[in-house]
């Protein structure tokens, strides 16, 4: 189904445009600056010099023309209506007065000065695009630095969960290449612009002030009108862009691997494609009516332009014909008036995309000012190595006001040197309790407590390097064996040794080791690795429960934690695997805390306590058998696992028990 447009503008502030532009502009020169102070300042020159390149042509140029052109009897110089032209009886004097009345020495030097003019106007935009092309990469480089800099300080998750806040990161990735080279361009062309217009209206301003008015006043609605529409692009950048990554997103199923099985079991490509498609389409529709709107403003106000300009050159013709004015005057009426008009369209378009840029900027300033997502100890309180035990205290967590409780008075404790098993039904709210203990979000009640200490109280960093986590959606990395494990502990990540036991541990270093390259092997097949040369065979994928197996490794890279979580580690591997691992990790984790999740409950029957989650409530917990022998949920649950495995083994057993058939 084709989206439609969120309601609302980009970047909207309470306390006005002109301040929130001011405070944006600020701050992107800021970055620039802290990015390539002399790229900066190389733009700034070269943007003065090329700026005052016309106005100082167009001086030169009259001055060159008034003296190739001599002066008659009264002093005055002649015009293309004056007597020298009229009078064909004075044509040879005019010709002897020519030839005596040219200063060569100085027409030479104005023609050198007019020519290196011309040169230093060629070079300027090949050096100022050089300066340009280095000032954008660095700032977009601080950009993107400084962006996923305050995305990683944000100790939870709930802004990662938000369309609005993912939209704003995808803004901020434009911004870092095409908006850094817009605002770069746009602010170096206003100022050329500028210093090309003021100049080009004081010579108007000389020769005709009524003129110089007229176009001078254009460029009001000009600007205005630039201004407004760039309004409206921002706007559009805003609305469609929830457009924008759902095409993004139909287009890539149809070109990603993990999706391709499916898509074409089920014949999904068409559907996607039609998806794709109508996305783009309602992108395409509130474009088109965007663009036909501003285009009708802007060709009336080129008319506008237009009229003003052509009334200029008539009335600069007529006073040349009755000899007001000189071939030279006439000459840079007309760079001026010209100079005018394109400084002030220049001048007008770059400051509405200067403001365009600086609105979407506005989402870059909102990623990198937000702010940490839960609330900080102001100073955190230290963590000592866990003693006593971690106790959920009648916690009580929903993802937001609009969403029902996720867990409704939850409270268990977690001893150390104690095996604990949580288990529940689907959306019980198990995988919610883990996310709390990591404290990827806070409760709205209740609290978690480390030997008596609220984990809000310490810094999120020191609490997560204390714990050992393996999610029930782990990620899958594109990368090598080695590094897939080894990011479970960043510290330990060249300790091969130790990547090597994490495997062992999990059962998956045999297959590891005989990889193409070993652990060096990259486990994908998008890309080649540094090391592939190339070679397309080097990249492996693994199944499904080998992934998990390499996931459960990267967990007990922190086997040595004061708390290890499990959350179904191994609900893709046999039951013999299973159970093997489950052995091997008790005999690591002795003597510390441990928290396994499984559905399986015949793999957490040797846990300590088990508690049993059910909407959101322990209703029971126990040992295995004292939760059997109060045949409540528990029991239930087990009776029901155990009954399908009871039904397969007499199955086996009616057909061993079968006379064989003869051939």
């Amino acid at each position: 189904m084709t989206g439609t447009y969120p309601a609302g503008a980009a970047a909207r502030n309470p306390r006005g445009p002109v301040t929130v532009i001011i405070s944006r502009g600020w701050l992107v020169a800021r970055l620039m600056w802290a990015s390539a102070p002399s790229a900066v300042l190389a733009t700034a020159v070269l943007a003065l010099a090329a700026g005052a390149a016309p106005t100082a042509s167009a001086w030169v140029n009259r001055a060159l023309l008034n003296g190739l052109v001599p002066r008659d009897s009264s002093g005055s110089h002649a015009t293309a209506g004056g007597h020298l032209a009229r009078d064909p009886a004075s044509r040879h004097v005019a010709a002897g007065v020519i030839g005596h009345g040219i200063n060569g020495a100085h027409i030479a030097a104005l023609a050198v000065v007019l020519g290196g003019i011309g040169m230093v106007s060629a070079a300027v935009p090949q050096v100022r695009r050089y300066a340009t092309g280095q000032l954008c990469r660095e700032a977009g480089l601080m950009i993107q630095d400084r962006m996923y800099q305050a995305i990683n300080l944000f100790p939870g998750l709930s802004r990662f969960e938000s369309p609005a806040f993912i939209d704003k990161i995808g803004l901020v990735q434009q911004i870092s290449s095409n908006a850094v080279s817009t605002l770069v361009n746009a602010a170096t062309t206003c100022g050329q612009a500028l210093i090309t217009g003021t100049g080009m209206f004081v010579i108007l301003a000389a020769i005709n002030p009524i003129l110089a008015a007229i176009a001078g006043a254009t460029a009001v609605p000009v600007i205005a009108a630039q201004i407004t529409n760039s309004r409206r692009r921002a706007d559009m950048e805003w609305q469609k862009n929830p457009a924008v990554r759902r095409k993004m997103f139909y287009s890539s199923l149809l070109g990603n691997p993990d999706a391709a099985k499916e898509v074409r079991l089920f014949a999904l490509g068409d559907f996607f494609r039609d998806r794709m498609l109508g996305e783009m389409r309602s992108i395409n529709s509130g474009q088109r009516l965007l663009d036909r709107r501003i285009c009708s403003i802007e060709a009336l106000l080129a008319l506008l332009a237009a009229a003003v300009t052509a009334g200029g050159l008539i009335w600069t013709v007529r006073q040349a014909v009755v000899g007001q004015l000189s071939i030279g005057d006439v000459s840079m009426f007309v760079m001026a008036i010209v100079g005018v008009q394109s400084a002030i369209g220049n001048l007008a378009a770059q400051l509405a995309s200067l403001y365009q840029s600086l609105l979407l900027f506005g989402h870059y300033a909102d990623v990198i000012h937000a702010g940490p997502d839960l609330p900080l100890a102001d100073p955190p309180r230290p963590l000592p190595a866990l003693r006593e035990g971690i106790e959920v205290r009648d916690v009580w967590f929903r993802y937001d006001d609009a969403h029902p409780w996720a867990l409704r008075g939850v409270s268990m404790f977690i001893p150390t040197g104690v095996s604990v098993a949580l288990v529940g039904l689907n959306g019980a709210g198990k995988s919610t309790l883990v996310k709390l203990l990591c404290r990827l979000y806070d409760p709205q009640r209740g609290s978690i407590r480390w030997d008596g200490v609220d984990i809000r109280d310490v810094a999120p960093e020191e609490l997560r390097q204390r714990i050992g986590t393996v999610f029930q959606d782990y990620m899958a990395y594109d990368l090598t064996a080695a590094e897939n494990i080894g990011m479970g502990d960043l510290s330990r990540l060249g300790d091969r040794a130790r990547i090597a036991d994490a495997a062992s541990q999990a059962g998956v270093h045999d297959k590891l080791a005989s990889l193409p390259q070993g652990y060096d092997t990259l486990l994908s097949r998008i890309f080649f690795g540094n090391h592939d040369k190339g070679d397309p065979e080097t990249g492996v994928v693994l199944s499904g429960g080998q992934w998990q197996r390499l996931a459960l490794a990267r967990g007990l890279m922190r086997a040595d934690r004061d708390v290890l979580i499990l959350d179904e580690p191994s609900s893709g591997l046999d039951a013999e695997a299973e159970h093997a691992i489950h052995q091997r990790i008790n005999a690591i984790r002795s003597g510390r805390a441990s928290l396994l999740i499984s559905h399986r409950l015949g793999s957490v029957r040797d846990a300590d306590a088990i508690f049993v989650l059910t909407g959101g409530r322990v209703i029971e917990s126990g040992t295995h058998e004292e939760l059997m022998a109060a045949h409540g949920e528990y029991h239930r649950l087990f009776s029901l696992q155990a009954s399908g495995y009871q039904e397969v083994r007499s199955a086996a057993r009616r057909r061993a028990a079968l006379p064989a058939t003869k051939s």
